[in-house]
């Protein structure tokens, strides 16, 4: 079990779990409804793991020739230094997309009609840097799915807010991945993988996730204005959360990547942890 949580990075969970239960709290709040049905909201939770399983599980099985080649993760990574077989992933992320499915079958229609799309988008991401430099994008485009997701749970229907905020997790996932992948740059190159820094450069690279941590934050801003539901504890939060973002850009530096764990895994896992509580603590007070 240790192999496994390790091979999925099982608490990166917290970059995008506080999105789905900011979705849910949201629907709950659109709802007007009195009482929380924490049913829905541990079949949400629990989608969440299955589905960032399978994805993580899936990636670290696609890439596993690439991880071997890679002086950074060939002994630190499950398959490539033997610790989990190839094999055995791929039940593992098969196990993980069933299991998915079957709980939103028990959510509701919408939620079964839409999980193979929503599994699609967060798998077909890992073959993306081997054609084109948007990969970053998709891995956005693949957890701004969590708020989407968890307010159709609950409602059955979609509204403008959990968009926006799947605009706030697009900008916000597209910029630190850029930043993660700056320190792979030259072996990207050299094995003809596609990102940003690869095309770009470094300095150009920063550049860019920096526009993309401004554009999140004028997102968050545009909320704040834009649903009545919001109040203090979200202007808080979203101060917060937008001041780590910011905070991690003077982490490193094109000459500078030391602390580039510090500003990928650290901050962005507080940032998304402080939003999510500001805006339970907005809907339940």
């Amino acid at each position: 079990m240790k192999k496994y949580l390790s091979l999925i990075k099982f608490s990166h969970t917290i970059f995008a779990m506080p999105f789905a239960i900011i979705g849910f709290f949201i629907a709950q709040e659109h709802n007007e409804n009195l009482q929380i049905d924490w049913t829905i909201f541990i079949l949400i939770i629990l989608c969440m793991i299955f589905a960032r399983s399978a994805a993580m599980g899936f990636n670290r099985y696609i890439d596993r020739d690439i991880d071997r080649a890679n002086p950074r993760t060939n002994t630190t990574r499950e398959i490539p230094n033997g610790e989990i077989k190839p094999k055995h992933a791929l039940l593992f992320i098969i196990i993980n997309c069933t299991l998915f499915i079957i709980t939103t079958l028990l959510i509701n229609t919408l939620c079964f009609i839409l999980s193979p799309i929503a599994l699609i988008i967060i798998l077909g991401y890992s073959y993306t840097k081997r054609f084109s430099a948007l990969c970053h994008l998709i891995l956005g485009l693949s957890l701004s799915l969590s708020p989407i997701g968890a307010y159709i749970a609950l409602n059955n229907t979609i509204h403008t807010t959990p968009l926006l905020f799947a605009l706030v997790v697009f900008f916000w996932v597209s910029g630190f991945d850029i930043i993660y992948s700056l320190q792979d740059e030259k072996f990207d190159k050299l094995h003809k993988l596609y990102s940003i820094p690869v095309m770009f450069g470094k300095k150009v690279s920063l550049k860019i996730s920096k526009l993309l941590h401004y554009s999140c934050i004028l997102s968050l801003v545009f909320i704040g204005y834009y649903d009545e539901i919001f109040n203090y504890y979200y202007w808080i939060g979203a101060s917060i959360f937008s001041t780590l973002l910011l905070y991690q850009h003077t982490l490193i530096s094109e000459n500078n990547l030391k602390r580039i764990n510090i500003a990928f895994f650290t901050t962005n896992g507080i940032a998304s942890i402080i939003l999510g509580i500001f805006i339970v603590l907005n809907i339940l007070l």
